[in-house]
C-alpha cells in the first residue's frame, strides 16, 4: 500500500487540483467519495493544494481503507492515460498549433478551442489524433 500511495502522489496531487472531468462524476469527486472516512477522520482541516491531502493520507497509510487506496490508484491511472492522450495529440497537431495558435496562451482548453476555431484548415492528421484521444468528437 505504501508504494501505491507514494507512487500516486504526483498524479494524485494533479487530480485533486484538477477541476475538469468529462464524466458525470469527476476523478476528484470519486476519490473524495471513496476516501470520505479518511478525509474527515485523519485529514480534517488539511487545506487542499500542494499535495497536502495526499501527504496526509500517506501519513496515515496503515489506516487508509483499500477502497480509498484503489480510488487514488485508479484516478492516477486515468490521469496518466489522459496525459498520454494530450501528449500524443499535441505531437500530431504540433504544426497546426504553430501555424494557427502560436499566440494562444496554453491552458484551460485554449489551444483546443483554437484548433476547433480553425477546424476547416487543420490537418487531417491532427483531426484524427483529436478524435482518437477523445479530445474532439
Amino acid at each position: 500500500m505504501r508504494k501505491l500511495i507514494a507512487g500516486s502522489m504526483v498524479a494524485g496531487a494533479l487530480l485533486l487540483a484538477a477541476g475538469q472531468a468529462r464524466a458525470e462524476e469527476s476523478l476528484a469527486d470519486s476519490v473524495k467519495k471513496a476516501c470520505h472516512k479518511e478525509l474527515t477522520t485523519f485529514c480534517k482541516g488539511v487545506p487542499a493544494g500542494q499535495a497536502r491531502i495526499l501527504a496526509c493520507l500517506y501519513a496515515f497509510e496503515d489506516k487508509v481503507s483499500d477502497q480509498c487506496v484503489y480510488a487514488v490508484y485508479d484516478a492516477a491511472a486515468q490521469l496518466e492515460q489522459a496525459v498520454q492522450a494530450v501528449k500524443f495529440a499535441a505531437s500530431q497537431c504540433q504544426a497546426d498549433l504553430q501555424k494557427f495558435c502560436a499566440d494562444v496562451k496554453p491552458g484551460k482548453g485554449r489551444a483546443l478551442a483554437c484548433l476547433d476555431k480553425n477546424a476547416k484548415d487543420v490537418s487531417a492528421q491532427c483531426k484524427d489524433a483529436l478524435k482518437q484521444t477523445g479530445l474532439k468528437k
